[in-house]
């Protein structure tokens, strides 16, 4: 009976996740009566637990109870005291490697042949037209819709045109102490497996981040061939004219691209949660968690970041980092962003979103427990600052802020070819330049949802469905997307957020 109403994590949790609404006055079972109405996705409490007392889900402490809590009590945000952050300092590493990974039903990919030595296959074949400032957005969205309609066609081989626009650029402190940051992301981004190779640059004039910054890495691409300046040209249409015209030259040779048999050793995926619920962490992260796990046993790379929703269980992560290095970068990333966030008079505390807490989690421990699910047991080979592009393959911590906003590009920047976004309470989110899944944790979404949900997790909750079996399944449909024989339900229907790059550093 009890199954059947509420889910319990690990033998020692002292409260149970209720799968549906439970009216007061209902018998849990073990002799635990609900003592009000709890909402689907909220904690009950299955023993009494003292004030002060320990709250655990997880087989973790995730806050420490306000007030005397009788069994049956529904556990919300307004329950409990947050604990202290796991300290940074002296954390064991190694001490959880797990090398008994599942074996994957498939090997091999249809993807673009990497066009860097020891880089990733692109997963769709686009020409990005990347800006230096927001001030040319305007004028290189118009110069991609007319490229859709005059000149594409004739490319049949080319998926798309993609306008990498951001808001950085101008306006800026453009050499601050962090603002290396967004320049590597932008800079990365221009880079990404999916472009080809090909470089188009669309650069104001005037802007902080010019043309010559912005190929700092790489002078020999500021040339003609590649950068247009607007300031330069003789009105829009002349603008158009050249963007168009140097486009076509580029569409030329992405149409010459083929696909090809490739081991999963080159691909690379990018794993994030967004509109999280307690569900998230039962069902729809460990599966992607199998997912990531299939692919790193047959040599692929895997991605997962959103630094606040690892931080109370960065420990655990560190008993997976596979060396010393791993892991004090790791504890460095987490102390980098302990200190951005202090400098904003935030803490780790102010993650949690009102539709996370309506959805059931209490605060930012309960959250990252819940995140590091979609990691799995896989080996953590390396960690990566925001936006830094992988040297190793298997399974990588990317550091990234939490926002799905911010995580995606910082992935796309790192190269990620496609990315498994898990959600509880749903979101249309997706990315222009690389396909975005989502799965689901709730059979609820998936049916409100049918046509933005890729994948549902939901019977896992309810014991109808195994994680590998979901797991498998993601698998599988993530190597029919990256190999172009599908397309995500976002990619179907054409959306895509806009490109929000990470900036910690001052605005002018």
């Amino acid at each position: 009976m009890a199954a059947s109403l509420y889910v319990k994590i690990n033998e020692i949790d002292n409260v149970g996740i209720a799968l549906h609404d439970i009216a007061a006055g209902t018998d849990v079972g073990g002799g635990v009566i609900a003592q009000s109405d709890i909402p689907q996705a909220h904690k009950i409490a299955l023993a009494d637990i003292p004030k002060g007392g320990n709250v655990v889900r997880y087989g973790v402490v995730l806050g420490y109870a306000k007030q005397d809590t009788p069994a049956g009590t529904w556990i919300n945000e307004t329950s409990l005291d947050l604990p202290t952050p796991p300290p940074l300092d002296e954390m064991e590493w190694g001490t959880n490697i797990v090398t008994d990974l599942p074996t994957p039903p498939v090997t091999t990919w249809e993807g673009y042949a990497p066009i860097e030595p020891g880089g990733y296959g692109g997963t769709r074949n686009y020409l990005g037209i990347q800006t230096t400032v927001q001030c040319a957005a305007g004028v290189v969205n118009k110069a991609v819709e007319r490229i859709k309609r005059d000149i594409l066609p004739k490319y049949p081989n080319v998926d798309g045109v993609v306008a990498v626009s951001h808001a950085y650029g101008c306006g800026v402190a453009i050499n601050a102490t962090d603002a290396y940051i967004p320049k590597r992301i932008i800079r990365n981004i221009a880079k990404h497996p999916n472009f080809g190779g090909e470089f188009m640059l669309v650069g104001l004039g005037c802007e902080k981040f010019s043309p010559e910054m912005f190929c700092e890495d790489r002078p020999e691409d500021n040339n003609p061939d590649n950068v247009i300046i607007l300031q330069d040209c003789h009105g829009f249409e002349d603008m158009m004219d050249k963007i168009c015209a140097m486009a076509e030259t580029k569409l030329k040779r992405l149409n010459e691209r083929r696909r090809v048999t490739l081991p999963l050793s080159d691909l690379l995926i990018g794993a994030q949660c967004g509109g999280s619920d307690a569900f998230s962490g039962v069902a729809s992260n460990p599966s992607i968690g199998y997912c990531v796990d299939l692919l790193v046993a047959g040599g692929g790379t895997a991605m997962f970041s959103e630094v606040t929703e690892v931080r109370d269980g960065v420990y655990l992560l560190a008993h997976r980092c596979v060396d010393e290095p791993t892991e004090k970068k790791l504890a460095a990333e987490m102390r980098w962003y302990d200190e951005y966030l202090d400098r904003g008079g935030a803490d780790r505390s102010a993650n949690p979103t009102p539709g996370n807490k309506k959805g059931g989690l209490s605060n930012i421990v309960e959250k990252a427990m819940g995140s590091i699910a979609k990691s799995g047991r896989s080996p953590i080979v390396e960690v990566l600052s925001p936006g830094e592009r992988p040297t190793k393959h298997g399974l990588i911590y990317a550091a990234t802020p939490a926002s799905d906003l911010c995580c995606g590009p910082c992935q796309l920047a790192s190269g990620m070819g496609a990315e498994l976004f898990t959600t509880g309470r749903g979101t249309p989110y997706s990315l222009a330049a690389a396909p975005v899944l989502k799965v689901c944790s709730r059979s609820e979404v998936a049916a409100q949802w049918p046509d933005l949900i890729d994948v549902n997790a939901g019977p896992v909750s309810s014991g109808e469905r195994t994680i590998e079996e979901v797991g498998t399944e993601l698998f599988l449909l993530l190597l029919d997307v990256v190999s172009g024989r599908k397309k995500s339900h976002a990619e179907e229907h054409g959306l895509a957020n806009d490109l929000c790059v990470f900036n910690p550093a001052p605005i002018t």
